[in-house]
């Protein structure tokens, strides 16, 4: 497979990775602006945030790896999309565990990895990687 069979297959899930992380980014941000407001921003919220940019990150890495070819960046991407989640279905799920902007905020992540969990999982992608 080469790079350039490969890297059109995963515009679109660059794409909503790209905004994943933007979007993890900007709430890190407004976490730092809101930092003494404490019913906003609690040590979990710090925690979830952080783990969030980071886990964007590497998925993002993943993906460029992917898309360049390698299997073994492909096989991460699909357990670190369906695990993150899971992760993010149970924050949004659990009652006062975090505020409501938190979880509204993690609502619109999920979506995307639900996005990314479906590209990488589906028949197109996976054909691509199977042939080799």
């Amino acid at each position: 497979m080469t790079v350039q069979t490969t890297a059109p297959a995963f515009r679109r899930v660059l794409a909503l990775i790209g905004t994943y992380l933007g979007v993890s980014v900007l709430t890190l941000g407004a976490i730092v602006l809101l930092r003494d407001h404490p019913s906003m921003v609690t040590d979990a919220v710090w925690v979830r945030a952080t783990i969030v940019v980071a886990s964007a990150l590497l998925t993002l890495s993943f993906a460029r790896r992917a898309a360049r070819g390698s299997k073994k960046a492909f096989l991460r991407l699909r357990i670190v999309s369906g695990v993150m989640l899971v992760a993010i279905a149970v924050i949004v799920a659990l009652p006062g565990a975090f505020p409501v902007w938190l979880r509204l905020e993690q609502a619109v992540c999920g979506l995307l990895l639900l996005g990314v969990t479906v590209l990488v999982n589906g028949r197109e992608l996976r054909s691509r990687f199977a042939a080799r």
